[in-house]
């Protein structure tokens, strides 16, 4: 593996839900370190500083550190595990699945159960199975406590078991959490080629905790780094898979996607005709998206004091939210480069145009 993959295999193994980003915070730190100076708000979140040639305009890149996945509601007392969604899952990508649960004493395997489809009635194979309704085995039987002799407890993390793996097309690749390690990793990247260039301003890149449960650390680290522009590094939804019209742009490899909208942001146009301008001038390949029924950071971001020009930028991934997606190289490198070079732009007058 490269070091980009290495970067992403780092950061996609590891597990961390909404309220649970320690180890997520942990591993950017590790990579962050030798580049700029850490430190965190009260809620968790982890703000890395990188100084530039003037201390404003602050910029703020946001990628949110928590994934998608569930947490410990009730064990039976035949020892199987009922669970509550953390984030949005819709049932169907759920059963059958594999988990680890997140334990003081360890990590304990899982396998969210489902009913084989010799028992199945011809009412129950038309519906999508409702979470409520689901239980996780962790090799349950009669007389084995699984709360004394695995330690698992009510509100413990249920985190989805999907390793990175480079795919049989070597420009692919299948992991977890990609919403959104992929934005932790494009800010990691985009800090570390600042290291040796100049830039008009001080970069704060900041893992963001409790996204997929209302942008919480969003509004938090905001109110610490106080910026004067914003972005928010995202997934975005790759529709070149079977069931999306055959004229839709955004796909694998057709490089960063800049919202125009979503449920929670409408973009500064100023700042999205910018990113515009840099993309071509530089010959970065993108294309413009939108998220009818979701929201990023941004969504707190541009809402701070009086009002932060903010936008998305976002990476095609294919299946977020399910136990695995799937993202193109390509699109991930077009996307540390625009977003360096944005940086680099955003000097005192160019702020002050937004």
């Amino acid at each position: 593996m490269d070091s980009t993959q290495m970067l992403l295999k780092d950061l996609t193994d590891v597990m961390g839900i909404s309220g649970f980003e320690h180890d997520v915070a942990r591993a950017i730190e590790k990579h962050m370190k030798p580049f700029a100076k850490i430190s965190h708000d009260r809620l968790g979140s982890i703000i890395c500083k990188k100084e530039g040639a003037s201390a404003a305009p602050k910029i703020m890149l946001a990628a949110h550190m928590d994934e998608v996945g569930f947490i410990v509601k009730q064990i039976t007392s035949e020892g199987y595990i009922r669970f509550l969604p953390v984030g949005g899952w819709w049932g169907h990508v759920v059963l059958g699945q594999r988990v680890i649960v997140k334990t003081r004493k360890g990590d304990v395997v899982g396998v969210v159960g489902s009913k084989p489809p010799h028992e199945l009635e011809d009412a129950e194979r038309k519906k999508v199975v409702d979470i409520k309704d689901m239980h996780i085995d962790v090799g349950a039987t009669r007389k084995f406590d699984i709360e004394k002799k695995l330690g698992v407890k009510v509100g413990d993390a249920i985190v989805p078991s999907s390793p990175f793996e480079v795919m049989g097309n070597p420009k692919t690749y299948l992991a977890k959490a990609w919403d959104d390690r992929i934005g932790c990793a494009i800010m990691i990247d985009v800090v570390k080629r600042l290291a040796k260039l100049k830039h008009p301003n001080t970069l704060y890149a900041v893992g963001t905790v409790q996204e997929e449960v209302g942008l919480r650390g969003a509004q938090t680290s905001a109110a610490v780094v106080d910026p004067d522009v914003g972005f928010a590094l995202e997934v975005s939804i790759a529709h070149d898979t079977p069931g999306f019209g055959t004229d839709e742009v955004e796909a694998l490899g057709a490089g960063p996607a800049l919202l125009v909208y979503d449920r929670t942001m409408i973009p500064n146009r100023k700042l999205l005709d910018l990113t515009l301008d840099v993309a071509t001038k530089k010959k970065i390949p993108f294309h413009l998206a939108s998220i009818a029924k979701g929201g990023t950071d941004t969504g707190r971001i541009h809402l701070n004091r009086a009002g932060v020009p903010s936008l998305v930028i976002g990476v095609p991934t294919r299946y977020i939210h399910s136990h695995m997606g799937i993202i193109h190289r390509s699109d991930y490198d077009n996307t540390v480069k625009l977003v360096t070079e944005l940086v680099r732009v955003l000097d005192k007058k160019t702020v002050a145009s937004l």
